[in-house]
């Protein structure tokens, strides 16, 4: 995990390849368009790209109308704007119709640094994830972004796709796969089971380097999906733990960490420990002191593996 690469790059990029490969595809931005990417869409396909102005409301009703009129809509601004703002809009106009829309939010979580509290967005998965029908997906780095929007583009329906603003280590090889309905095991273990999203996988593969040292063997799976949630690979990887550690660059309360306990006391309680923003706004900083201070470490995993274990 030495190289570290841009996902909102990898968004990019492939907008420009699928552009080339598909003339029904259609981009929109809230004036954000140079920072979320999709500048260079607009680049190679202007009369295909739509600037909704600082109007993320607008932005939504515009991509449902595209949508309805046949198009595969890409509508994209940073997390906190795409989000909250719209959030009316998304679950009436968009996910309730089911219509095919893609809403790509870069910049999320306490990660955007400098911008401060007011930009940093760390409830979207809880208000998104709340909506019917609206799938939610989180990458873990800018490979699996990569696979994750080529997926949605193929794919009938509205999806919300979270990605960071900063480079974040490499995960996966170029060519990695991505299913819906999959949470795939990273890493084999059979000590705890540390469920992590976004940026946090790979602080869960370092946690797990960390564990190893101490003979605590950690099995790591990558929660891409936070809805519809890929529950049977957690219930198949938790039996064999008996322990459960999430992590994720978001608050604790109704994230992916939340997400997952929910469902899996329904199947196969074990005991659990959580690892996130703990119900606080973020501050302006830089994305890794505040990782630092806001508990979003390898370290902080190890410490809450070693929780979790002394209540096995």
């Amino acid at each position: 995990m030495s190289e570290a690469l841009a996902p909102r790059d990898s968004y990019g990029k492939a907008l420009v390849e699928l552009g080339k490969e598909n003339k029904n595809i259609v981009v929109l931005d809230a004036d954000l368009s140079s920072s979320t990417r999709t500048s260079w869409f607009a680049k190679e396909f202007p009369e295909r790209f739509f600037n909704a102005g600082v109007a993320e409301q607008n932005l939504i009703g515009m991509a449902a109308g595209l949508s309805l009129s046949g198009k595969i809509v890409f509508a994209s601004s940073f997390a906190m704007f795409c989000s909250g703002r719209p959030w009316e809009m998304i679950r009436n106009s968009i996910a309730y119709p089911r219509l095919n829309v893609k809403i790509v939010a870069t910049h999320a979580g306490i990660t955007v640094g400098e911008d401060g509290a007011s930009h940093q967005a760390n409830e979207d998965i809880a208000i998104l994830r709340a909506i019917p029908n609206l799938t939610v997906v989180v990458p873990a780095d800018a490979h699996e972004t990569t696979a994750v929007i080529r997926a949605a583009a193929k794919a009938a329906g509205p999806w919300y796709i979270r990605l960071s603003r900063a480079t974040t280590p490499v995960v996966f090889a170029e060519n990695v796969g991505f299913d819906l309905k999959d949470t795939p095991v990273v890493r084999q273990g059979k000590d705890v089971t540390i469920v992590a999203c976004g940026i946090m996988v790979a602080m869960a593969l370092q946690a797990a380097d960390i564990l190893a040292k101490e003979n605590i063997s950690a099995e790591v799976l990558n929660l891409h999906t936070i809805r519809p949630l890929p529950l049977t690979p957690i219930v198949g990887s938790v039996k064999k733990t008996g322990l459960l550690v999430t992590a994720e660059e978001h608050t604790i309360r109704g994230g992916a960490g939340s997400a997952v306990i929910e469902q899996l006391v329904q199947h196969y309680p074990v005991p659990a420990e959580m690892v996130g923003i703990m119900d606080t706004f973020g501050e302006s900083g830089a994305p890794a002191e505040l990782l630092v201070k806001y508990g979003l470490t390898a370290e902080k995993i190890v410490e809450a593996v070693k929780r979790g274990l002394k209540r096995k």
